[in-house]
């Protein structure tokens, strides 16, 4: 990983990208990794796959996941709401 004036240089699933962003470089490249790792599974369990059908289902499973994240969080905060009251 390189960096220069905000730009950021990495690897995902082989392939080399240059991301711009005013976040932290290392924090970028934990995101990176996270996502890498995800595709290289998706790919073992599906080895017939494209790569970017690898990564559609990857994009899927991680919306998934904030989706629950979402409404988990909306049921906390009614909770604490109804706590407060």
């Amino acid at each position: 990983m390189s960096k220069e004036d905000g730009k950021v240089t990495v690897e995902i699933f082989g392939e080399t990208y240059v991301l711009r962003g005013t976040e932290d470089p290392e924090y970028i490249q934990k995101l990176v990794h996270e996502v890498d790792k995800k595709m290289r599974l998706t790919a073992q369990h599906f080895p017939r796959l494209a790569a970017h059908q690898v990564a559609i289902l990857v994009a899927l499973n991680l919306e998934d996941d904030l989706e629950k994240l979402q409404e988990e969080q909306e049921t906390l905060m009614q909770m604490l709401g109804e706590q407060t009251e």
